[in-house]
């Protein structure tokens, strides 16, 4: 029997996620637990993976060249497997070209296909070898001279046409690189310079981040979260440089106050707001209705929900509502979205996304505005958050919203930020666009007006 090695593991997940459009942190983790894959070989895997999906056009370019055959015509495994041998071969120059093509053809073997395709995949694979210097470089030109972006067109054309061509170049151009890990320090239990030098302690390179006051740079790591120093003494969060500073537009926060985290999610903004509202006796509650996360909410929270600083709601916002329940100073609503912002960082979004989600996830966002908005208290501060580029899902909502609710008043983000997060404010709206440290993102600050008696 042959072994599934971590090609193998690459290889399935691709072909899965392109029949079924999984989110793949879900199919990936699926996957490895049923194949028994762990530490080293799961995080080459997921190298693997993400590296496809962020060159994917131009891997297919290449399969193009070499094959006489056309890609549509392709057994799906074969696809993939060609896909994972040539991003090795092009981008991983720390595999030997033997062991890129010999494990590769190991997996397409342990796929049960054709033997025929079997050295089929085994002679494409060791052509590009031999053809390396006369193949195109991911920066060259592809089909009618035009740049390989590695983005379907749809959303091609749409950041040219909402941003110009050139910063539509820039955001695939930085999308299609690895991004680096970025964490946020608790200041509650260790300063960041303290932390810094601890990681240099033991050998991991890292910097302050350029925006965040709290955030750390970990531009070469790539091991598992859980070795890294500090872990098991919540010195730190995994959370990205754009969210460390939305967060903050929640100032100023309110002694002995009332806030709510309305999507939760995997909790990075939650265990944020439990930091900075430590010092004020605030009160924080966190809504999450899907189980797993709703569960590791809780398993990541323990000693906050013992000393009743945060309680979880299990349910959506507008579940929540039902209550009713006693309004908030303060309400972050990270809402779900397209994801666009974030592609670098989750690059299968390109490929499982579609223009219509645009317009349906805007439909979700101003139900969930609106549900968070009844919640909060005259003076109270509402920040509307996305990680979405699109303006259908960001800026056009917060018009729909203020034209329905004048109640509610736009403040500028500026004064609530860090000197060095000023530049990412653009219209009062705080806005970052993808770039070497920051995830696109989009967030407004809201205040509710007081009305006279």
């Amino acid at each position: 029997m042959t072994k599934k090695n971590t090609r193998f593991i690459a290889i399935e997940t691709l072909d899965q996620l392109k029949r079924s459009n999984s989110p793949l942190p879900i199919l990936f983790q699926k996957i490895c637990t049923r194949h028994h894959v762990q530490g080293n070989d799961r995080a080459l895997a997921m190298n693997l993976i993400y590296g496809v999906l962020r060159q994917y056009q131009y891997l297919d370019h290449l399969i193009t060249m070499l094959c006489r055959q056309p890609l549509k015509k392709l057994h799906p495994l074969v696809h993939q497997g060609l896909a994972v041998g040539l991003y090795q071969l092009m981008f991983l120059s720390r595999i030997p070209e033997s062991a890129a093509v010999n494990e590769t053809v190991n997996a397409i073997k342990a796929t049960k296909t054709p033997k025929r395709l079997h050295g089929f995949v085994n002679g494409v694979l060791r052509e590009s070898i031999r053809q390396r210097s006369k193949l195109p470089k991911p920066e060259d030109s592809g089909d009618n001279n035009q740049p390989i972006l590695n983005h379907p067109s749809w959303l091609t054309e749409r950041w040219a046409a909402n941003f110009g061509q050139e910063e539509m170049h820039a955001i695939c151009r930085q999308n299609n690189q690895q991004q680096p890990l970025v964490l946020r320090v608790n200041s509650n239990k260790i300063k960041r310079d303290e932390y810094l030098h601890l990681c240099i302690t033991n050998k991991i390179e890292a910097r302050f981040c350029k925006y965040s006051p709290d955030g750390l740079l970990l531009p070469q790591y790539q091991g598992a979260i859980a070795t890294l120093p500090g872990f098991k003494d919540n010195y730190f969060q995994v959370q990205g440089e754009a969210a460390q500073l939305a967060t903050l537009l929640l100032k100023p926060f309110q002694a002995d106050g009332r806030y709510l985290d309305g999507c939760a999610g995997l909790g990075g903004k939650t265990g944020h707001l439990l930091d900075l509202l430590d010092a004020y006796s605030a009160e924080l509650t966190a809504i999450e209705p899907e189980s797993h996360r709703h569960k590791k909410l809780a398993d990541s929270f323990k000693d906050a929900l013992t000393h009743k600083k945060l309680t979880l709601f299990k349910g959506s916002l507008q579940e929540y509502c039902q209550r009713p329940p006693t309004p908030f100073n303060g309400i972050l609503l990270d809402a779900p979205c397209s994801g666009t912002g974030v592609i670098g960082r989750q690059p299968d979004i390109r490929w499982n996304r579609t223009n219509k989600d645009i317009n349906r996830y805007a439909a979700i966002q101003l139900e969930l505005l609106g549900k968070a908005a009844s919640l909060l208290l005259p003076d109270g501060v509402l920040v509307y958050a996305t990680c979405s580029l699109e303006p259908e899902e960001n800026q056009e909502v917060i018009s729909a919203f203020l034209a329905n609710n004048p109640q509610y008043l736009l403040t500028d983000c500026t004064p609530f930020l860090p000197d060095t997060g000023v530049s990412l404010v653009r219209e009062g709206f705080f806005q970052p666009r993808p770039s070497d440290t920051l995830d696109g993102f989009f967030a407004a600050r809201l205040v509710r007006r007081r009305i006279n008696a």
